[in-house]
């Protein structure tokens, strides 16, 4: 593990193919998100495969506006063994510009028991102009274990 990545690791008793489910929903990252900021979708669509894009209004206490929305491209799509995005914002001409985090969770069986889920917060890619006015990892040391703890809840709860 770099010291530019975290990760942490849930046993969900729900199917992989159930779990990825409920990753590839936009409208289950709110109740997902371990910090609150994740607040409704832009695009409920499903996800469905690599270049996707979709966008989440979000909130944030210390953001200059509070409100602010992020638009996500999918980056690895491997149902249902891994999902990974990137955040990032539309630019003026139309275009998509990405901060260098993603956001990744990496799915496997567990003989019987469920599927382990690997959640991955990385941050190695975010160029100096952005350290400059954001910390990472830019929340708190429980954030994802929060975060798997509601997306057990929801996958264990069939949610679907």
């Amino acid at each position: 593990m770099s010291s530019e990545t975290i990760r942490a690791t849930r046993t969900i008793a729900a199917s992989a193919d159930d779990v990825f489910a409920v990753l590839a929903d936009p409208t289950t990252h709110a109740a997902i998100d371990g910090t609150g900021w994740v607040q409704t979708p832009l695009d409920p669509e499903p996800l469905t495969a690599v270049g996707q894009v979709f966008g989440m209004k979000m909130y944030h206490p210390n953001h200059p506006d509070g409100e602010y929305q992020v638009t996500n491209q999918v980056i690895v799509f491997d149902a249902p063994r891994t999902i990974t995005w990137r955040p990032g914002n539309r630019t003026d001409d139309g275009g998509l510009e990405f901060g260098g985090w993603t956001w990744g969770y990496e799915l496997s069986s567990n003989d019987g028991a469920g599927t382990d889920v690997t959640l991955v917060y990385d941050w190695s890619a975010v160029p100096d102009r952005v350290r400059e006015y954001i910390d990472f990892p830019p929340f708190g040391p429980d954030h994802l274990s929060d975060s798997l703890d509601h997306l057990t809840k929801l996958a264990e709860s069939g949610w679907m």
